[in-house]
């Protein structure tokens, strides 16, 4: 906006009265202009007849003459006004008063007072000969002439000049004339006050700093624009107001094209298109100030979009720059540089990706340049160091890249010639002992070396120093010492092959005497004439070749050959522990770099203010839910459990000890899989979002995120694959033992890990599940129930469907659950469990084999008032169970047993023994009343466990009679204690112990399973007769005379476990009970609830 401009519209003069500050006195109309001119072109002021003119207060009056001379223009003011007073029809008094009046207090020029004198007679008489006598007093310094008539006026002023009231043609109209005046005064202040802010708005504009940052200068842009608009818009309302004040103005001339504007509104006329005038040159002095202003502003933007883009970029060149700085690594294998070179190639693409968005910068930032932006200075050298970190990290990259390949190719040299050394020796273990005693043989053999020996300038290698030298860049202290095994390796394979074929040769030249080659190890050597350090060398590698499996040390005969020491299929589980070895490593090793990828690539960046628009909602501070404890599992494996197993790179059949030293660390797996329901419902709500998409599109992950996230569940679950294939090719190795507790720990996590997911799902328990004790088991059954309600006995088994129950059982309770409906896909499938009812393990007992069915067996409480029975989906599944109730009532027992030792002990030493065999009854009721289907609860216990109780009838035993410990016990007890053995080990357990024809008294009830087999009762004496093919005995039940088959493993049970069967009494009275281990014997265990003190 011009200087000039500003100070004309800031200095524009203006009435110091407004017409619309005097608008009432304007409108009685005592005097007005006409917009008429005189001769020399005078304004003229008419005051008409106006009888109250002498009522006026001096205010009023003086109001009204002051605005009305400021109206015309300077030059026609400066000429002086001519008066026309119009008293025709008034009194020489009024005419006196006005002239007085004018006279006193007129604030313009006067030129020339024209008064239209009274009319009347008497009045314009008086009227002469006072003017003529008072003439002096009136004090004008212009002439006052006297008029008697209109016509006279018409001599001094043009009747077109004139108002048609007093003889002229001027058409006037006073209302119409105030409404211009007050509109061009209005519209006058509005383009002032418009100029005034616009140039307190370019003032501001000009004062105001630039931010420093992109949020802040983004925001200025927006508030200034907000006021430029605002300013543009009161400059078209002034404008639009100004048109149509103009149009008013212009108004007689559109209805009347002859029509003569007079010379009032030939003024207003060009006042107001004046400031129509100004308003346009202003608003485009301001348009051209905001163009620059907004320019800047732009161009400040500009520079601070390219600031912070400039710092990202820069940042993620630096963590590229120190991620290649990271690869300094040449490898342990093939294989090891094969992942280290996926490692590179992918961050060369990560790489490439912010190279690409740093030259991207720098180009925009050539245009900025070009654009001639202010802040050349600035963004030219960042452009600079943007090219320059490029083409450094892409020079890196090279040289890394070719440094890694040329670390491949001597790795791929050294593992061809271990792989031919490897082929060498099991070329010498795989010929035949007894083939190479004839000549023919020998022969044979000799000529599989010689073509062996052929391909050894395809593999082995041959220039030592040649290696040195041409591939010094790469050769660090653990690679050389890596080349020089090998190289020894070699040494002593070809000094091994010698010796076979100096053997051979004289096996095939003549038979001496037999020889017997065997597969040769590197310790053959160990007596050739040379050094002690080459000793120590080859003795080390031909332990490594063995996979240090050696039990004994190998002696050489004189003649050089040796005994065999290591087998053929000792060699090869060697070879193999490696390979099983290797896969760890690199599965390890890439599970590593997953979990790295997924860290970074998802779960940093949910931290990148740049993606956080990309974050939905419902995905917001929920990270520890998304990855769980998957950050502390990297640690892990990164910082320690790889490191260490890379130390037993050599040893693979000494890992099992690194397992179990980590396996406290390991149970981190089971808080990932606990959170892991969580994380994939949270997944599946967002799944589809953009900022998982843009994720994978920079990782270029052909699978989604809940793929990685599934890493760590099967990575656990992988260690119990390479355990078990570990320990099949470790047999009699040193770490057999250690391998085979870690693959059971592993298991036990697995297992741990399985549990707490179906425990975590269990809705409606009041109390706290930990309190419960370890869970041991949990599985689906199908259940029956059965109440004992006074003398009569409802079975729900006969009348109603089995209810399908989720049983957990726990140290202290057994849970009964109803498993709901799975619902939703992946975790979300997994079922939930309703809590019914729950069995304290202090009130419980067992039966096996309810109803005849290997797969049912009851539990029961409180003296069998509450009877489930509980079928399993197989046998096996139901031995485990009982099996491992029974490890649960034992325990409680043996507790129980040490506090009640004392007092059982004294009310024993009482009892004389009687008899040879025992069964104890915790019934007060005679065993004859006992009812057909109802079991007996007795309990086998032993004084001595190396001696048998239960022998031949004929046989006296330490222990007491039967008559006398029932009694004891009915007395003591009512109900069950257990034994000291409780023989609670399957049958498959009992090592050397067999079964032998004899006399044995039964010690729990059998029912037979088929048409062939023979039911004992609890009681019984039996002859086992012979034994069959099929794992079953022929028995005679001394009781009945009937004859049958008993499965073997039955008899283990229902006869105890000493010679050849066992059964158990008690020395102490604590009562009685039944123990077996066998699913298909029926057996009673008991609780404590059931006992009396």
């Amino acid at each position: 906006m011009s200087d000039v401009l500003k100070y004309e519209i800031m200095q524009q003069e203006s009435s110091p009265l407004c017409a619309a500050d005097i608008s009432p006195d304007l409108r009685k109309q005592f005097a007005f202009l006409s917009g008429g001119r005189g001769q020399n072109g005078s304004p003229i002021i008419i005051f008409p007849e106006y009888p109250a003119f002498g009522e006026l207060e001096e205010q009023e009056f003086h109001n009204v003459l002051t605005y009305l001379t400021s109206v015309p223009s300077v030059c026609s003011t400066g000429v002086g006004f001519i008066l026309v007073i119009d008293r025709r029809q008034d009194r020489w008094a009024s005419v006196k008063g006005t002239l007085l009046r004018i006279a006193g207090s007129f604030p313009g020029n006067l030129q020339l007072v024209l008064v239209l004198r009274p009319t009347a007679l008497f009045q314009r008489t008086i009227s002469d000969i006072f003017f003529k006598l008072n003439k002096d007093e009136f004090k004008m310094k212009v002439p006052v002439i006297m008029l008697s008539s209109v016509t006279e006026l018409h001599s001094y002023i043009d009747r077109t000049q004139l108002t048609q009231e007093l003889g002229g043609t001027q058409e006037y109209c006073h209302e119409k004339w105030i409404s211009h005046r007050t509109a061009i005064e209005g519209f006058a202040l509005m383009v002032k006050k418009t100029a005034q802010t616009l140039q307190s708005f370019g003032t501001e504009l000009a004062e105001t700093e630039l931010p420093n940052d992109v949020e802040a200068t983004s925001n200025l842009l927006t508030v200034h624009t907000d006021k430029k608009d605002k300013m543009k818009e009161d400059l078209r309302i002034a404008l639009c107001q100004g048109s149509r004040l103009l149009e008013s103005i212009n108004e007689p001339l559109v209805k009347d094209p002859d029509y003569t504007m007079n010379q009032d509104e030939l003024e207003n006329l060009a006042t107001v298109q004046r400031l129509l005038g100004q308003l346009d040159e202003t608003e485009t002095a301001f348009d051209d100030f905001w163009d620059k202003h907004q320019t800047k502003l732009e161009q400040c933007l500009q520079l601070r979009h390219f600031e912070q883009n400039f710092r990202e970029v820069r940042a993620h060149l630096d963590m590229v720059y120190d991620r290649l700085s990271g690869f300094s690594e040449v490898g342990i294998s093939p294989a090891h540089v094969e992942h280290i070179l996926k490692e590179l190639n992918n961050h060369e693409e990560r790489a490439c990706e912010v190279l690409d968005r740093a030259l991207t910068l720098a180009c925009d930032a050539d245009q900025l340049i070009e654009a001639s932006h202010y802040a050349v200075d600035s963004i030219l050298p960042k452009c600079s160091e943007l090219r320059a970190v490029c083409e450094e990290i892409s020079s890196i990259l090279k040289a890394k890249k070719a440094y890694l390949l040329k670390a491949m190719e001597l790795h791929q040299c050294l593992e061809k010639a271990t792989k031919w050394c490897d082929d060498g020796i099991y070329l010498l273990a795989s010929q035949p002992v007894d083939k190479c005693q004839s000549q023919d043989g020998a022969e044979s053999a000799l000529q599989e070396i010689e073509r062996f020996l052929e391909t050894a300038n395809q593999h082995k290698l041959t220039d030592l120093s040649g290696i040195w030298r041409d591939y010094e860049s790469v050769l660090t202290q653990d690679f050389r010492v890596q080349v020089d095994k090998v190289f020894q390796k070699q040494l002593s394979m070809q000094e091994m092959f010698e010796k076979r074929r100096v053997s051979l040769k004289k096996l095939a030249a003549k038979q001496t005497r037999p020889v017997q080659p065997v597969a040769p190890r590197p310790e053959a050597i160990i007596k050739s004439p040379i050094s002690s350090e080459a000793h120590k060398e080859k003795t080390i590698e031909g332990d490594v070749i063995n996979g240090n499996c050696r039990k004994g040390e190998i002696h050489l005969q004189n003649d050089g050959s040796r005994h065999p020491s290591v087998s053929d299929e000792e060699e090869n589980f060697a070879v193999l522990r490696r390979h099983v070895m290797n896969e760890l490593l690199e599965t390890e090793r890439a599970y590593v770099e997953e979990l790295l990828c997924v860290l970074e690539g998802y779960g940093a960046e949910m931290d990148n203010p740049a993606m956080a628009n990309l974050i939905p909602n419902t995905l917001l501070h929920k990270k520890d839910i998304l990855f769980g404890n998957m950050p502390e599992i990297y640690q892990f494996h990164k910082k320690t459990f790889l490191r260490e197993l890379e130390a037993y790179t050599d040893y693979p059949e000494l890992v099992g000890r690194c397992f179990l030293e980590r396996m406290t660390d390991l149970q981190i797996y089971e808080k990932y899989c606990q959170n892991k329901p969580r994380s994939e419902s949270l997944w599946r709500q967002c799944s589809d979002c953009v900022f998982f998409q843009e994720c994978q599109k920079k990782l270029e992950h052909k699978l989604g995120l809940d793929s990685y996230l599934l890493k760590p569940v099967q990575r656990i679950t992988k260690y119990q694959l390479l355990l078990k294939e570990l320990l099949k090719y470790s047999k009699g190795c040193e770490g057999e033992d250690d391998l085979q507790e870690a693959l059971s720990s592993i298991l036990g996590i697995l297992k741990a890990v399985n549990d707490s997911m179906h425990l975590i799902a269990i809705t409606g328990y009041e109390g706290n599940l930990s309190d419960l004790g370890r869970l041991m088991m949990q599985g689906s059954f199908s259940v029956w129930t059965e109440h004992k309600k006074g003398h009569a006995k409802v079975k729900d088994l006969a009348r109603f469907k089995p209810m399908q129950r989720h049983l957990f059982l726990h140290e202290k309770a057994l849970l009964f659950c109803k498993k709901r409906e799975e619902n939703g896909e992946g975790y979300e499938k997994a079922p939930s469990y309703s809590f019914k009812h729950s069995l304290s393990m202090t009130a419980v007992g067992i039966t096996e084999n309810a109803k005849g069915d290997n797969k049912k067996f009851e539990i029961w409480c409180n003296s069998r008032e509450e009877v489930f029975i509980v079928q399993a989906p197989t046998p096996e599944i139901k031995t485990a169970w009982v099996n491992e109730i029974r490890k649960v009532l034992t325990g409680q027992l043996k507790a129980y047993r040490e506090a009640r030792q004392q007092k059982s002990s004294d009310q024993i030493s009482q009892l004389t023994p009687t008899s040879t065999s025992l069964t104890l009854s915790p019934f007060k009721t005679n065993p004859k009343t006992l009812k057909k289907g109802e079991e007996k609860k007795t309990e086998p216990t032993a004084a001595d466990l190396s001696t048998a109780v239960l022998l031949k009838s004929t046989e006296k035993v330490k222990g007491f009679s039967k008559a006398s410990l029932s009694v004891d016990a009915s007395e003591e007890n009512d109900g069950y204690s257990s034994a000291e053995d409780p023989m609670n080990s399957d049958p498959e357990d009992e090592g050397g112990k067999k079964l032998s024809p004899g006399r044995y008294v039964v010690v729990a009830d059998h029912d037979k399973n088929g048409p062939q087999e023979l039911t004992v009762k609890s009681g019984d004496s039996v002859q086992l007769v012979r034994e069959g093919d099929d794992g079953r005995w022929f028995v005679c039940n001394l009781r009945t005379n009937k004859e049958g088959w008993v499965p073997a493993a039955n008899l283990l049970t229902l006869i105890g476990e000493s010679k050849s069967s066992q059964s158990l009494s008690s020395s102490e009275g604590s009562g009685s009970g039944n123990l077996s281990t066998s699913s298909s014997c029926s057996e009673t265990y008991t609780s404590f609830s059931d006992i009396k003190a």
